[in-house]
């Protein structure tokens, strides 16, 4: 019987999304021997995983790979699935990326002298490991789900394509980040009642003293801010992500904008009792916290225009409508009563590690890491939130961070010889 051949390389980096073509590119740079794993095709998840109008949240100008710049016709454009995908592609190609399409990571186990990667195509050993498969792995959806009445259809971003692919009826969308905001303003427009269920929430203008309030995070270094030098990094990490739109109009989608829609707000949803979602009170609280956070980071952006001589070159500051508070936010639905058709679930995502047979994962199933050098040697992550900087998990934010953490690979590598 012939014996299984053992490939052998220094790095194995699994995920050909962004952050693991980045980190391709810094170990091309150092000519580290590597190969990058991919389950599907080079930017899997932008091609089978998002729901059809989906647009970056990032302006074109801001939306770079290392050494690849946007010099399309459309700067302050936002880029569609299908432009991110091709994008992704280009990178790839550019930096020559030695990409395994189609094949799966099944275990990445310790050895003696660094890692055994189990994979559908055969075994790997190496001495490193870059993690670059996501953040977004998995819908994060709440255990109370399964008290769901079976007469309504529940959806996750994952499955929601488009208005047509629900049923027809109410449509109650769950969570108030960006993706719970954009497809509960695209399901109302489709003509269906829309609910959403509001808790904690970032709330930001699309637009600031004329220009996109993402070229304000950049250049006043709000984006740039360390992990190491945030007071709550746990809190950071959890942020929802912003309340952002990516339209040509270049229009603002926060709560007052989904009411002047029509669409209808409650409360946290905090349990299902007999067929019956309930729902938490003090909107009015919620509402305010997130008002006071984005007047904080205006402020903030007003001092740097100030401070940096640059004030003269923008419109003069100004604030927003507090977000409106229902007048009688209903504590509960009948989810029996044919009111609500379908469920739309944008409570966030979690990565997935069921193929890590290393200890690194605290009791959230979140990877133990500092800035991305996780708490097993030679073993490495990229991709996450606030991995280095909170701009992290932004296509933009990549280079910043592969950067530094292949930097630490390498020196890793030498230390040892």
């Amino acid at each position: 019987m012939r014996s299984q051949v053992i490939e052998r390389l220094t790095t194995v980096v699994i995920g050909a999304g962004h952050a693991g073509l980045a980190a391709s590119h810094f170990l091309s740079d150092r000519s580290i021997d590597h190969v990058v794993l991919e389950r599907g095709e080079v930017a899997n998840s932008w091609r089978r995983e998002r729901w059809d109008s989906l647009r970056l949240l990032t302006p074109n100008w801001l939306s770079r790979l290392p050494g690849l710049r946007y010099e399309g016709q459309d700067p302050d454009g936002y880029m569609t699935v299908g432009e991110v995908t091709e994008l992704i592609e280009r990178f790839a190609a550019a930096s020559r990326a030695p990409v395994r399409s189609g094949t799966n990571v099944t275990s990445v186990r310790r050895t003696d002298d660094g890692y055994r990667v189990t994979t559908t195509g055969g075994e790997i050993r190496c001495r490193t490991v870059v993690i670059a498969s996501g953040a977004c792995n998995q819908p994060s959806v709440p255990q109370f789900a399964g008290g769901v009445p079976a007469s309504v259809e529940q959806f996750t971003p994952f499955d929601y394509r488009d208005p047509a692919k629900l049923p027809d009826g109410g449509v109650l969308v769950v969570g108030a980040s960006a993706t719970g905001v954009q497809l509960a303003a695209e399901i109302k427009r489709s003509g269906r009642p829309v609910t959403l269920s509001v808790g904690e929430h970032v709330r930001l203008p699309r637009l600031y003293r004329a220009r996109d309030v993402l070229w304000w995070m950049d250049a006043s270094g709000v984006w740039d801010q360390r992990y190491d030098e945030l007071d709550d990094l746990t809190r950071a990490r959890r942020l929802p992500s912003p309340q952002l739109v990516g339209t040509p109009e270049r229009s603002t989608l926060d709560l007052n904008a989904l009411t002047a829609l029509g669409v209808e707000l409650v409360g946290r949803w905090a349990m299902v009792r007999d067929g019956r979602a309930l729902f938490s009170g003090g909107l009015r609280n919620v509402f305010s916290l997130a008002d006071l956070k984005m007047n904080r980071l205006l402020d903030s952006f007003d001092e740097w225009a100030l401070t940096s001589g640059r004030d003269a070159e923008f419109d003069s500051p100004e604030r927003f409508a507090p977000t409106l508070v229902p007048a009688a936010a209903p504590l509960q639905l009948d989810l029996g009563s044919g009111e609500i058709a379908a469920i739309v679930w944008a409570t966030g995502f979690r990565p997935g590690y069921g193929w890590l047979d290393v200890p690194v994962l605290d009791a959230k199933g979140q990877l133990r890491h500092d800035g991305g050098v996780v708490d097993s040697p030679g073993l490495y992550a990229l991709g996450l939130p606030v991995l280095r900087r909170r701009k992290s998990t932004f296509i933009y934010g990549i280079e910043d961070d592969a950067r530094e953490v292949i930097d630490h690979l390498a020196r890793y590598l030498a230390a040892r010889g």
